[in-house]
């Protein structure tokens, strides 16, 4: 529904042509064969394919084609995470409604722009840099990881897990495996450590 409602948004400013629209990112990239827009328009959480594994892909085979990320996630290590990939925009969907053109308009100038929800949370970075003051990592683990592991935390099954993704539970098994060799960890009451440690779940108390 929110897709729909952006199309129609865009369509309806009268200079914005939808070239086409996918329901996941191995649907968009399938259709980027087929097309050649100016601009994609995507969300990080999308199924198959994250919207950070769909920039990376993107900026290799279609360098030309810009990337506006639209998403709820709202902490400074997604928006890491997109611009290392080479995305041009960052916009939180609380925000579309005020910021959606504003950042379009920028990019169309090669111009970078980023929802000025996240001013302090850079602000305060770039202070801490000069400063020379010690800052924490960007979390090692991809945006699929993080989902992986927010579900196993949350007590899903990997076959509930692979339904949510849209990932074969193979795949799910695959990402477990990694993720517990990239952090060290040897237990299922490990990762839910983590997934709390890294505030992707809390605990109702």
């Amino acid at each position: 529904m929110f897709r729909l409602g952006i199309k129609k948004i865009l369509e309806a400013s009268g200079d914005i042509n939808v070239v086409g629209e996918a329901s996941d990112g191995q649907e968009l990239l399938s259709l980027l064969n087929q097309v050649s827009p100016q601009m994609v328009i995507l969300d990080i959480s999308m199924p198959k394919i994250s919207g950070i594994e769909a920039t990376r892909e993107i900026k290799v085979t279609s360098p030309h084609i810009k990337v506006l990320i639209l998403t709820m996630h709202n902490k400074i290590e997604y928006l890491q995470h997109a611009m290392s990939v080479g995305a041009e925009g960052y916009v939180l969907k609380q925000d579309a409604g005020t910021e959606l053109f504003a950042a379009i308009d920028s990019i169309r100038s090669d111009g970078i722009y980023i929802s000025p929800s996240f001013s302090l949370q850079l602000r305060d970075e770039f202070i801490k840099g000069c400063r020379g003051e010690i800052t924490p990592g960007i979390d090692p683990l991809t945006i699929r990881q993080r989902e992986v592991v927010t579900l196993i935390a949350e007590g899903k099954t990997a076959k509930e897990i692979a339904s949510i993704l849209f990932i074969s539970t193979r795949t799910v098994e695959k990402h477990r495996s990694q993720i517990m060799g990239k952090l060290k960890l040897e237990s299922t009451a490990d990762i839910v450590k983590y997934a709390i440690n890294k505030k992707y779940i809390t605990l109702d108390i």
